[in-house]
């Protein structure tokens, strides 16, 4: 025999309480019996060396299942998520058939090459038969075997087998002796138990003291961290706030410094560049130089015309000129002619 340990709630304090009952154990076979003869109460047994889970041999070279990248899941999912929203939205857009007018349905019509009959009941025929009629078996009777052998009897008087006060003594006083031990033995559990019963009681009030008071000093703890909590972070944010005061100030009187040297050099390269400049100057360089140049320019090529102007006549002067000194020489005859 075993005892099994069974939790039983108590409502009214939330603790649990244990009791053994009495359970017979299973019997168990020497040899073990075929898969196929096993029950479902029955453990089943196998042989580790034709376990698949059973690594056997180099453990070097094992596959390393891969592990899936949550991203590229999530990537699935969204695709799989949207091909599903695809799909419901081409349903619900899909052409349809309008509602049929009230007082009307709408019928299923074939579409087929060839038509067929359509009809919701089907066609049955009813087929009769005439049998004779049978006559009702009556009831087998009983079997009664025939009677063989002689009738013998024999008398017994009163008081010869035995005498019923002498013979009912011992069976009665076991039974006497056993009701009052039972019942003594009842009366010694009930006192058993009403004791258990008076130290299970105190133990539970000294318990719940106990939980109580664990309870207040839990709380009081928990008190105890809150406020050391509390005043952490607020000395963590006053640092915080010193350290951002400080960084503000590092960071002005950093920038005033830099500030300082940069704004000549800005206002330099600036000047440098004319974005600051002298309006005479500018008007100088913008408008009056411009037209010096140009009148410049022009009084340049009217001087130049002239020139060349001034060469053609002399050209065409001395051309003329050159052509009239040679037309005389032309003229005149030569010695030979006014010799002969």
């Amino acid at each position: 025999m075993t005892s099994v340990l069974q939790p039983q709630k108590e409502p009214t304090n939330g603790t649990y309480t244990f009791s053994s009952r009495p359970r017979p154990v299973q019997n168990r076979t020497t040899y073990r019996e075929p898969a196929a003869e096993q029950t479902d109460g029955q453990s089943n047994y196998g042989n580790i060396m034709y376990d698949r889970r059973v690594v056997r041999g180099n453990t070097y070279a094992q596959h390393i299942i891969p592990i899936p990248d949550p991203i590229e899941i999530q990537r699935q999912q969204e695709a799989r998520r949207r091909a599903f929203a695809r799909k419901r939205a081409k349903e619900q857009f899909r052409p349809r058939t309008p509602e049929a007018l009230e007082g009307r349905k709408h019928i299923d019509v074939q579409t087929e090459l060839y038509l067929e009959e359509l009809s919701d009941s089907v066609e049955d025929t009813s087929v009769e038969c005439q049998t004779d009629a049978f006559l009702d078996k009556p009831a087998t009777p009983l079997f009664i075997p025939a009677k063989s052998g002689e009738d013998v009897a024999t008398q017994i008087e009163e008081g010869e087998l035995f005498d019923f006060d002498m013979e009912v003594r011992p069976v009665l006083e076991v039974l006497v002796g056993k009701t009052v031990e039972q019942a003594l033995l009842e009366v010694m559990e009930e006192e058993e138990l009403a004791s258990l019963r008076a130290q299970q009681r105190a133990f539970q009030e000294l318990r719940n003291a106990e939980l109580v008071e664990v309870q207040r000093l839990e709380e009081q703890e928990r008190r105890h961290r809150e406020e050391k909590e509390r005043r952490m972070a607020q000395q963590r944010e006053v640092l915080e706030r010193e350290k951002e005061t400080a960084e503000k100030i590092a960071s002005r009187a950093f920038a005033q410094q830099y500030l300082a040297d940069l704004l000549p050099s800005v206002y330099t390269t600036l000047r440098d560049h004319g974005y600051f400049y002298d309006p005479v100057e500018r008007d100088i360089e913008t408008r009056f130089l411009p037209w010096l140049f140009t009148e410049v320019t022009r009084t340049i090529e009217k001087r130049y015309v002239a020139r060349t102007v001034l060469d053609m006549l002399l050209r065409e002067v001395t051309q003329k000129r050159l052509d009239s000194f040679q037309q005389p020489e032309a003229q005149l005859p030569s010695k030979e002619e006014s010799m002969g």
